[in-house]
């Protein structure tokens, strides 16, 4: 072999090398329709389709994401590396910018095991301050665990929980192009902890979970009195529209705002007679009249625990008086 050849051999051999390590990972295509909407110029949502965490190939909950002159900043990242794939093609069919940023609304894990798509890219995950505690603590492997059983092949062992960059716990502003994003910390209200975001200009709200359109939302652990309190403050100055953490994006904030919380208020009231009475749980919730909720999505599947969940809450809120 020539002196020639043997370099250039060993030259293609190294270009091959270096083009393979910096191949982004292959995860399974979803199936599920996505696509990009506006919601005011430079500013879109992958809405999530109705339903519990499993259906829709994980697809339930909402990204989106906006293009500036200098990169893009995406919000939430879905709930798979596969469904974050898909929503990065689809950024590109809008704007060939790189990735820049991600802002996280909160640790749940249909809003968080797409971020290393993001983070394998280069981007900064911007976060909670409560995010940490629950990237270290139990509760992140076993869900992950949860969703490699009942997720697969979408959640496999390849899928990790991805520690935040930066750490938001006051009100923060920050500007990429001619775009400022102030993100709100709220501390744990829905979750351990949530934010908020807000464009501007065009004064778009994304609201992560603090809000559901549409459909019931997911209690859980939270602070429904806290969530109360917060809901009833989360709307000042002018917005042009409100994205929410499920459901469609609104023209109309006060009225999407109020479904959530007049949800919560109801399951307050409701399960607080009950605990005020003594009466048990089953004996209450057969008791109700759930008519105005009962068509919503994710009713069944999640309208009995919620009530639960609040009644819990409500008996410990009663021993410490």
């Amino acid at each position: 072999m020539s002196p020639s050849l043997g370099w250039t051999c060993a030259t293609l051999l190294a270009t091959l090398t270096i083009a393979a390590r910096a191949a982004p990972p292959s995860y399974p295509p979803v199936t599920v329709p996505m696509a990009v909407q506006s919601v005011a110029p430079n500013v879109y949502l992958v809405q999530g389709l109705a339903g519990s965490a499993t259906e829709h190939e994980g697809f339930i909950s909402n990204a989106g994401f906006v293009v500036t002159s200098e990169g893009v900043v995406v919000l939430d990242s879905l709930g798979s590396p596969s469904l974050a794939t898909r929503m990065r093609e689809l950024i590109r069919t809008v704007t060939d910018r790189p990735v820049v940023k991600v802002v996280v609304t909160h640790y749940h894990a249909d809003h968080i095991y797409g971020l290393q798509v993001y983070a394998d890219e280069g981007a900064q995950v911007i976060a909670p301050g409560e995010a940490l505690a629950y990237v270290n603590g139990p509760q992140a492997a076993t869900r992950l665990a949860e969703r490699r059983e009942t997720l697969r092949p979408f959640i496999d062992e390849r899928t990790r929980v991805v520690y935040p960059d930066v750490l938001v716990d006051r009100d923060t502003t920050f500007t990429l192009g001619d775009y400022s994003f102030t993100l709100q910390p709220f501390g744990p209200v829905h979750s351990d902890g949530d934010l908020t975001m807000l464009v501007q200009p065009g004064g778009v709200l994304f609201s992560g979970d603090l809000i559901f359109e549409g459909r019931l939302p997911f209690v859980g652990d939270a602070d429904t009195r806290r969530w109360i309190e917060v809901l009833d403050g989360l709307l000042k100055g002018r917005l042009s529209a409100l994205v929410p953490g499920h459901g469609a994006a609104s023209r109309n904030p006060d009225a999407t705002l109020s479904l959530t919380r007049d949800y919560l208020a109801f399951l307050r009231a409701v399960m607080g007679r009950a605990v005020e009475e003594m009466q048990s749980f089953d004996e209450a919730y057969a008791a109700v009249d759930w008519t105005r909720y009962r068509d919503l999505p994710a009713f069944e599947a999640a309208n009995r625990r919620n009530a639960y969940a609040v009644y819990l809450g409500l008996e410990n809120e009663s021993m410490r008086r």
